[in-house]
Order: structure tokens, then C-alpha cells, then sequence
């Protein structure tokens, strides 16, 4: 193909996806980190998956709640290093570490040092990683790019995370009963995870340079430290209304993701185990496919036309929508159908949307206050939501339709939460004001030059 022929193809896909030219190599380089790393994800994930057949309702609940637990200590381990190092260095040490561990967890297995233990340890460690690693990859965005570009540069780069989606599946289901499940699995996703350090470098190098800054928002220092305490995430989460208002909206979603889940769940204990799986497929590809159209071509259109108010309340609607129908109707292909267009609406619209919400916060408060929302709210509304659903179906005899009833609440809370926060975000930036929390932490952020 001609050169000519690959500029005319370059400039129409940056007309589509609203990319500019200085845009360009930050924004593919970005959409090449979120795919190695969700790859990692998906070829982790059904070692996760094929252990829990192993284990009683119980144990695995257990686990959950567990997973929880640690996750407080994590992000107060995180929020020391945010403390004392600076971001640049924490993001990939971050990825370091967990490729490190996958690796220990290979070796382990590959000994069979304690199979059961492991195994579980290894569930754990992994309800952590599905939720750090995106969290602190759409940290270190928020960080790289400013409110204007984050409205045309996140779906295209979320994007990035429905094709990881589809090709880290296809390295266990082509290698993994010819080399081994431990073998490959773990390997091969400690090795993706070593794969993004080379990005984050050329990433920081870039930004050092200005090569895609738009100079429409004011430059914050990203070499500084940003002082406080470990626990600073947690206090600036709790006393600043806007993160909690972010706080119940990913709880909501959360809540709403465990129910359809159960849902479906339950609805295909009939079918034999191939079935399922090939249900699960469907719903899966379906999804992926459907993620990577709208999030190129649409969700920047989306938020440009109608405004963020409306592309965060969309989903919540449509979904609130098909838990009524479900509730009439609470047939399998109907749930189906439901996880299939909440699962391609949060890639593709809600969470790139939702991500745009923390470049309205200030940076030493979105750095330590953003694991919080991310890992600890959305693990903690995980567990509850599994223990709620048990109980209203196990102890108090409710149906799949009585459930959707619920969720059909819940999503319109949900939707209106969004209007609020869409509204909220615009507000502060006609503003240009940066949202802090309400501690008066001046000391501790002094070192941040603005």
C-alpha cells in the first residue's frame, strides 16, 4: 500500500475518532498499554474461573470477603507510595510487582508447594489485580492527558481493552492443553505485564517533551511528590461530596453488575456445562464487537453532542429499561441480552465517561483518592451484593422477577446519580477550578507547582 493511501487512511481515522496529528502516537501508544493489560487479564481469568468448580458457595464467599478486606490494605500501601514516590515511578513498580507475583505463583504450582492454599491465595490476588491494574492505568491517563483531550482520546483508547478482551482468550484455548495451563497462563501474563514498562517510559517521554499537550488546561507539576499520609485517600474521599458522589455511582454499578450476573447464572442451571460455555462465548464476542464500534466512532460524538450528563445516565436508562421487561419476562435470552449491552455500554460509553469525572478533582486528591473508589467501593459493593442477592432469594424466597424489580430502581437511581455528576463536572469546568477536598491540606500538597 502507498504511503498516500496510508496518510489519506491515518487522517480519516483521526477524523472519526477525533484524534489531532500531535495526538496520535500518545493516544495509540496508551491503547497498546490497556490492551496488553487487559490480555493479561483475560488470560488469567479462566484459571480463576475453573478453580472456584473446586469449592463450596461458602469458601468462595469467604474469599470474597477476604479479597475485601485486603483490599483496604492495599490501597493504603498504595496510597504510602503515592506519598513518598513520585507517580511516574509508582505506575510501573506498580505492574512490576504484580508480574512478579504471577511469576511466584507459577513457580509455586510448578512445585506443588501446597496446591489448595495457592490456588486460593492466587483467587484472591487475582480479585485485587482485576481491579488495580484499570484503576491505576486510568490514573496514569488522567494524568497524561487534560479534560478537552480525555472528551476525544478515552473511548478510543478504552477501546483498547474489549480487543485485549478477545485475543488474550485465544492464547489458552490454542497453547494451554499443549504446554499447560500453569505453565503458559502464568507466564505468559508475567511477561505481558513486564511488556507495558517500555510504553510508560516512551509515554512520560513524550509528556516531558509537550508533544501532545493542548495547553488548554493549566500544568501541574508531575515530578513532585505529593505528601500526606497513607491513609489520605480514604479522608479525602470521605470529605469531599463530589468523590462520594462517584463513590454510589460505581456502587450502583456494581450492584447492578452483580445482579444481572446471579441472574444469568441461575438462569442456566439447567443447561449442561457446554452449553453454558458457549452461552458465556456469545455473550462475550458480542460484546467486545459491540465495544470497539461504539467506542471508535461514537462515544466521542456522544459526550461532544450531547454532553457527559448524558452519555453517564444512557446506560443506567436502557438498563433500567430491560430489568422491567426481565421482570415480566425473566427469560435466559432476555438476561442475556442485558449483560450483553450493560457489559459493551460500560466499555465503550459509561466508563470512559466515568473517567472523565476525576480530571475535574485536584491531583494530589484524585492519586490517593481514586483507588479508594475504584478498588475498595467497587470490591466492597461486590460483596454485599453477592450476600444481599443470596439472602433475598435463599432466605426470603424472592424471584429472578422480584429482583429485577430491584434493579430497576436501582438503575434509575443510577441514571440520575449521572445527570448530576455530568451537570457537576461542567459546572466546575466553565469554573476552571479544580475540586479539592474539604480538608485544608495545604501543607501536604506544597509541593505540587501549578
Amino acid at each position: 500500500m502507498r504511503p498516500s493511501v496510508l496518510k489519506k487512511l491515518k487522517t480519516r481515522f483521526q477524523d472519526l475518532s477525533a484524534i489531532r496529528p500531535e495526538e496520535f502516537s500518545a493516544a495509540l501508544l496508551s491503547f497498546a498499554f490497556v490492551l496488553i493489560l487487559m490480555s493479561s487479564w483475560y488470560i488469567l481469568r479462566p484459571v480463576r474461573d475453573a478453580l472456584i468448580s473446586d469449592w463450596s458457595d461458602y469458601d468462595v464467599s469467604l474469599l470474597i470477603s477476604i479479597a475485601f478486606g485486603l483490599c483496604f490494605v492495599a490501597v493504603s500501601v498504595y496510597g504510602f507510595a503515592v506519598t513518598h514516590l513520585r507517580f511516574k515511578i509508582v505506575v510501573p513498580a506498580l505492574y512490576g510487582v504484580f508480574g512478579l507475583s504471577f511469576f511466584g505463583f507459577y513457580w509455586t504450582l510448578r512445585q506443588g508447594l501446597n496446591p489448595e492454599l495457592t490456588e486460593k491465595t492466587f483467587f484472591v490476588w487475582m480479585s485485587i489485580f482485576s481491579l488495580f491494574h484499570v484503576s491505576v492505568f486510568w490514573g496514569f491517563m488522567t494524568e497524561m492527558f487534560s479534560k478537552a483531550q480525555s472528551q476525544r482520546l478515552f473511548a478510543f483508547i478504552a477501546s483498547g481493552s474489549s480487543i485485549g478482551a478477545i485475543l488474550g482468550p485465544i492464547i489458552p484455548l490454542l497453547f494451554a492443553e499443549r504446554v499447560g495451563t500453569n505453565n503458559l497462563i502464568l507466564l505468559a501474563s508475567s511477561l505481558l505485564l513486564f511488556l507495558t514498562m517500555p510504553l510508560i517510559i516512551r509515554l512520560e517521554i513524550l509528556k516531558a517533551r509537550g508533544s501532545f499537550d493542548d495547553h488548554e488546561a493549566p500544568f501541574m507539576e508531575r515530578n513532585a511528590t505529593i505528601g500526606g499520609h497513607p491513609f489520605q485517600g480514604f479522608k479525602d474521599f470521605l470529605n469531599t461530596p463530589y468523590l462520594i458522589a462517584i463513590g454510589c455511582f460505581i456502587l450502583l454499578y456494581t450492584m447492578i453488575s452483580t445482579i444481572v450476573y446471579f441472574e444469568l447464572k441461575n438462569l442456566m442451571v439447567g443447561y449442561d456445562e457446554v452449553t453454558r460455555q458457549k452461552i458465556w462465548a456469545g455473550i462475550d464476542l458480542g460484546v467486545n464487537v459491540m465495544s470497539i464500534v461504539t467506542a471508535w466512532f461514537f462515544t466521542s460524538h456522544i459526550v461532544r453532542r450531547f454532553g457527559l450528563a448524558v452519555s453517564l445516565a444512557l446506560m443506567p436508562v436502557v438498563i433500567c429499561f430491560g430489568f422491567l421487561v426481565i421482570a415480566f419476562s425473566a427469560q435466559l435470552v432476555l438476561v442475556a441480552a442485558l449483560q450483553l449491552v450493560r457489559r459493551a455500554g460500560n466499555y465503550a460509553i459509561t466508563r470512559p465517561a466515568r473517567e472523565m469525572l476525576f480530571t475535574a478533582i485536584d491531583r494530589p486528591v484524585r492519586l490517593k483518592a481514586k483507588p479508594v473508589i475504584d478498588i475498595v467501593v467497587y470490591r466492597g459493593g461486590d460483596m454485599l451484593t453477592a450476600w444481599g442477592f443470596t439472602a433475598l432469594t435463599g432466605v426470603l424466597g424472592l424471584s429472578l422477577a422480584g429482583i429485577a424489580v430491584i434493579g430497576a430502581g436501582l438503575a434509575a437511581i443510577w441514571g440520575a446519580l449521572g445527570i448530576y455528576l455530568g451537570r457537576h463536572f461542567v459546572q466546575q469546568d466553565h469554573n476552571n477550578h479544580p475540586i479539592e477536598s474539604s480538608i485544608d491540606s495545604s501543607s501536604e500538597i506544597g509541593a505540587v507547582k501549578r
